[in-house]
């Protein structure tokens, strides 16, 4: 769905037909409530500032577009950079007693943790709450969208059973690799290996995989780098080979999963409210509405987290993948994570 149709549905309203599960299939999980539409929402009235962090190739702000052309009354300020810049933006301004931001869109779940640490973040009614699946309800923020880390590989090359299910295990499986180290998401992947692993066999790993891996800017490289050839397999989060795919259905590249470590880590993109008031509740719940979901997983490829919303084509059924137990608001332990890869040269 292009900007142009977003825009036309927030604008009328309605469901968006084949980006919905079929009524047999929506999720029943107990207290857990399906997702609303957009014509079930209050009008928004007012104003609010907004932290937005960098990502997603613009797709959020086709989001904030749409939601503001649907609510005349409605005026929203955005404050744009990197994610972690924004994060310790809002501490710093909290500690000199100011708050310029009413929400915080972070494209990681680390920034939102140190947040939540400062005691910075609004308590989130139930009933929204509700509309997350159940792995994805915490009490003051609200995860928007999920990615999960995978291992693409090239399809010339190898088969998914060549790749070690095991995380650990990669740097000894001959392999050539791409990993894109000086990535946020990657040093989120790292700070998960850290809590499940310990510090020290993190620390072994990284640098066995300094020794074989070839570094990129960015994991969108690691994975045309894995279609061209010139590695074997990398590390990145699911939406880089989808959206490769998408626009070359031939690329030999897929995707396989480890099981149950940091190397299939479930991560998200999450929003939380600064200020008091109904608005910025309201706000948040335009991002948890089926119309948004359905977009977001239809042009970015990203994983609805509220229910009733299927995923991207192309991403295995999540049932058969097996990721960590790991409460994302820990993965705003980053300091030790960075210091981590300095001392051991992959930084």
């Amino acid at each position: 769905m292009q900007r142009r149709s977003l825009l036309k549905v927030l604008a009328a309203g309605g469901s968006l037909g084949s980006s919905l599960l079929p009524a047999s299939l929506l999720a029943q999980d107990g207290e857990g409530t399906q997702a609303l539409s957009v014509d079930e929402l209050p009008a928004l009235e007012g104003e609010l500032t907004l932290y937005l962090g960098r990502g997603e190739g613009g797709l959020y702000e086709n989001v904030l577009e749409a939601i503001q052309q649907r609510n005349p009354d409605f005026e929203l300020n955005i404050r744009r950079g990197p994610t972690a810049s924004l994060a310790n933006a809002i501490v710093a301004e909290a500690g000199a007693g100011l708050r310029r931001a009413d929400l915080f869109w972070a494209v990681d779940t680390g920034a939102i943790g140190l947040i939540s640490n400062e005691g910075l973040a609004r308590d989130l009614p139930d009933d929204l709450v509700n509309q997350l699946q159940d792995t994805f309800r915490y009490q003051n923020f609200a995860p928007v969208t999920g990615r999960i880390r995978t291992l693409p590989y090239n399809t010339e090359r190898l088969t998914a059973e060549r790749i070690p299910t095991d995380v650990m295990a990669i740097p000894d499986s001959g392999l050539s690799i791409g990993w894109a180290p000086a990535y946020a998401s990657f040093q989120s992947f790292v700070t998960a290996m850290r809590l499940l692993e310990g510090e020290q066999a993190t620390g072994e790993w990284l640098q066995k995989m300094g020794r074989v891996a070839k570094s990129y800017a960015g994991e969108l490289g690691v994975v045309m780098a894995v279609e061209r050839g010139e590695v074997d397999m990398g590390f990145a989060n699911h939406y880089y080979t989808l959206r490769l795919k998408s626009g070359k259905p031939d690329a030999t590249v897929d995707l396989a999963f480890t099981n149950n470590d940091a190397g299939c880590l479930v991560n998200a993109s999450a929003i939380v409210a600064l200020s008091e008031g109904e608005l910025p509740i309201n706000f948040i719940r335009y991002l948890l509405t089926r119309e948004v979901q359905s977009f977001l997983a239809t042009e970015a490829y990203e994983i609805p987290l509220v229910n009733g919303v299927a995923p991207p084509q192309g991403l295995p059924d999540l049932s058969t993948v097996s990721p960590p137990d790991v409460n994302l608001t820990r993965l705003a332990d980053l300091r030790p994570t960075l210091d981590l890869m300095r001392d051991v040269g992959v930084l």
